[in-house]
């Protein structure tokens, strides 16, 4: 370092140590200081307000992302399951067909024995049917009237009449409405 780099450099930091000696002996010139930027507070609030809403944000962000994960596995096996239930819908006709046949118990028994299982097998897996009588009230949640027919009693207006399809549920999702015959 030259004679003349190393004087500069020196007065500089002189100088520094005079203003720091400064600003130590007197605070009233750091009070000053703080008094140039009198919002200093308020943006310290801004700052913790905006923190702890995107903290917020974020959190909720996570537990949506948790509930849409939970609900993709929950319901991942819904087209398997809807393409089964006709199915079952077969076993029903089958198994109605053979109860009118007296000769045929020994191959109702069979029959029924593979719908249980196959039945079980769904129900284990989320199904669930959704019960449905003549009598019943009419619900949009969970019916679709397919026709109104004149109610053979005042009673039954505006109810099931008859049962057309059964309906099911997976876990509390409908995925496919019973079908039902209504009374006007």
């Amino acid at each position: 370092m030259t004679d003349h780099t190393k004087n500069s450099f020196d007065e500089e930091l002189e100088g520094n140590d005079a203003m720091t000696n400064e600003s130590v002996e007197n605070p009233e010139n750091m009070s000053e200081n703080c008094k140039d930027e009198p919002n200093l507070e308020d943006k310290l609030k801004e700052e913790k307000d905006r923190y702890i809403r995107l903290f917020a944000e974020f959190d909720n962000y996570k537990k949506r992302v948790t509930k849409e994960r939970q609900d993709l596995l929950r319901y991942s096996n819904k087209d398997i399951l809807e393409s089964l239930l006709p199915v079952l819908d077969d076993f029903d006709r089958a198994m109605e067909e053979l109860e009118k046949d007296p000769n045929s118990s020994a191959v109702l028994e069979g029959v029924k024995l593979i719908y249980n299982k196959l039945y079980n097998n769904l129900k284990d897996n989320g199904l669930q049917l959704i019960e449905v009588n003549p009598g019943d009230d009419f619900d949009l949640d969970f019916h679709e009237a397919i026709t109104q027919v004149p109610a053979p009693d005042e009673s039954l207006k505006g109810k099931i009449i008859d049962v057309v399809q059964k309906g099911y549920q997976l876990h509390e999702k409908v995925i496919r409405y019973a079908k039902v015959v209504t009374g006007k």
